[in-house]
């Protein structure tokens, strides 16, 4: 963070086994907006994908709701893995990427409480939200009638403007 100039493009072919946490760690540096501008990475494409994904597809998840919070997808392409030498077993994707200019101070600790909150909730994903919800969310039945969502839904069910919404009723 602190060799970061400003208007700073971060781009990089990511190592695929560790592109995730490194684009967790981007997305969760303390002082927000941050210094850079712009990320243009590339992910195997199954990250790409789950990284872009909306609610209700097979690769929505942690990623996509994390990354969505933070960062606007611009543009995105896909790589074949023929384009390489030598050829990959995978496909890749192009992300571009630019960060919200978004100053509240509580971004940073609503981060870690959408890290929490996605993290229980992802971890039984098959499971409906109303067992997950009980030991984080308070008033758990009534928080979820509130914002509407029903308390038979998957995870991978709910909207990622919900989960935002989520926030503020989680404990700790």
């Amino acid at each position: 963070e602190k060799i970061l100039k400003k208007e700073t493009i971060i781009f990089g072919n990511l190592p695929y086994n560790i592109s995730t946490k490194i684009l967790t760690d981007l997305i969760g540096l303390k002082t927000w907006p941050p210094k850079y501008k712009k990320l243009v990475l590339m992910f195997q494409k199954e990250v790409a994908d789950r990284i872009k994904s909306d609610f209700n597809l097979s690769s929505y998840g942690r990623l996509s709701i994390l990354t969505g919070y933070r960062l606007i997808i611009k543009d995105h392409f896909n790589i074949s893995r023929n384009s390489f030498f030598p050829v990959p077993k995978v496909d890749s994707t192009l992300v571009v990427m630019e960060p919200f200019n978004n100053k509240d101070n509580k971004n940073y600790l609503n981060l870690k409480k959408l890290e929490k909150l996605t993290r229980i909730f992802f971890n039984n994903k098959r499971k409906m939200v109303n067992k997950a919800s009980k030991n984080i969310i308070i008033d758990s039945k009534l928080t979820l009638k509130k914002l509407n969502i029903g308390s038979n839904l998957r995870p991978s069910e709910i909207s990622k403007e919900k989960y935002y919404k989520l926030i503020k009723y989680v404990s700790y």
